[in-house]
């Protein structure tokens, strides 16, 4: 199982920026601590692996430097150099995390999960839709034929349902809250919304039963599991009251049944927003621990089955 770390390739952001940057350099020095042998830089995705999932045209624009302004306080960073080459090294982690997966049966990107990126424009802190450039890539490659989106952001994952459209290649799954960004939804292959205050019962119990039935679409190749830290109870965007060992429950459930089925599985972070951001670094920590200790989905592996009602 390999890690991959894109924090040296820093966003430059005005002071007060409400997203949460430092979340990840603090996130691979805690990671370093436990599992330092197996961070990776990860290479920036390409010009031609991004158009797999976005118009080429948006593409060029963001390497370019076109975007109109409009187009920038959609996605909400201002433009650089530095902007784009995060951004592609994020979207880069995604497709070496899922290259791990499908070797070792797991990968980590400590950042990604940019699922607000549409395929002709950015949105929502979200340049390029890294889970859906994995995807293609993979698929592209010839390595998976079918992915499952494991999307538990507490945002709908509207650009990756807008990319893959009615592909029945890629099953997504997006469980979110209902009265939250973005408004006008797009629809997933399998949506869950939930109401504002959703504790850890519910939110676990809507999770066994979502999942099942998305893994009864199978079979799949390969997971990309966004594990959001925003359904926390102190995030300030997230809406829900999900605590922190219901998202650790959360986590160990997600990989357990992806590796009771034998599905490789890449975990990207997603997002975070906790007016604390090392509450935000303990979650994802988690998400990371939880998976080396696991071992995430090897083929033919047996896996203990976290106790969430089903």
């Amino acid at each position: 199982m390999l890690i991959y770390a894109s924090d040296r390739f820093v966003l430059p952001l005005p002071a007060g920026h409400r997203f949460p940057m430092a979340k990840y350099s603090r996130l691979r020095e805690r990671v370093a601590a436990v599992a330092g042998d197996r961070i990776r830089e990860p290479p920036a995705a390409t010009d031609d692996e991004l158009a797999r999932a976005h118009d080429r045209a948006y593409v060029e624009a963001v390497a370019q430097g076109r975007l109109d302004e409009r187009a920038l306080r959609r996605i909400g960073f201002p433009w650089s150099e530095a902007m784009v080459e995060r951004s592609r090294r994020s979207a880069g982690a995604t497709i070496a995390a899922c290259r791990s997966a499908l070797a070792h049966g797991c990968g980590v990107n400590l950042a990604g999960g940019t699922h607000h990126a549409h395929r002709g424009f950015g949105a929502g802190f979200c340049v390029f839709n890294d889970a859906a450039v994995a995807a293609r890539a993979m698929q592209a490659e010839g390595l998976a034929r079918r992915v499952l989106v494991v999307d538990l952001d507490v945002h709908q994952g509207d650009g990756t349902a807008e990319i893959v459209g009615d592909d029945p290649s890629v099953h997504t799954l997006s469980i979110h809250g209902r009265n939250n960004f973005p408004f006008a939804k797009r629809a997933s292959r399998q949506d869950v919304e939930l109401d504002d205050g959703t504790g850890d019962a519910a939110y676990l119990a809507v999770l066994a039963i979502a999942l099942d039935l998305a893994l009864r679409s199978g079979p799949f190749d390969l997971a990309i599991y966004l594990a959001g830290a925003d359904p926390f109870a102190g995030d300030r965007l997230g809406r829900l009251a999900v605590s922190k060992a219901g998202l650790a429950r959360r986590d160990e459930h997600v990989l357990d049944m992806l590796g009771d089925a034998s599905i490789p599985v890449a975990i990207a972070m997603a997002g975070g927003y906790a007016e604390n951001v090392d509450d935000i670094v303990d979650i994802h920590f988690a998400t990371v621990r939880t998976a080396l200790k696991r071992g995430c989905a090897a083929p033919g592996g047996t896996h203990a089955r976290s106790k969430i009602p089903a």
